[in-house]
């Protein structure tokens, strides 16, 4: 992966094998801030005003709670809404 690829951050979700795991044009992200998933992107096009709202748990392997847990992300402090902070693991 070339570094301006890199730069441009790494889609949560996105397959490991996928040359290009970046944002795509026309979709919506949010940054994860902290947590597991620090400096991921999250798509967050189809989701609902009451989701971007609420925030949500997020599966993934290397939180505390290991293979079939997650972690929590939601809105932050931020005016623009694009950086989700981590909450906390959950089950």
């Amino acid at each position: 992966m070339d570094e301006e690829r890199f730069m441009r951050g790494r889609v949560y979700g996105a397959d490991h094998e996928d040359p290009d795991p970046g944002p795509r044009a026309g979709r919506s992200y949010r940054v994860l801030v902290a947590g597991p998933l620090d400096g991921l992107l999250l798509d967050v096009t189809d989701w609902s005003p009451q989701t971007l709202t609420e925030g949500a748990a997020l599966a993934t392997e290397i939180g505390r709670f290991g293979p079939g847990g997650h972690t929590r992300y939601g809105p932050g402090p931020t005016p623009d809404g694009q950086r989700w902070f981590w909450e906390g693991d959950v089950r």
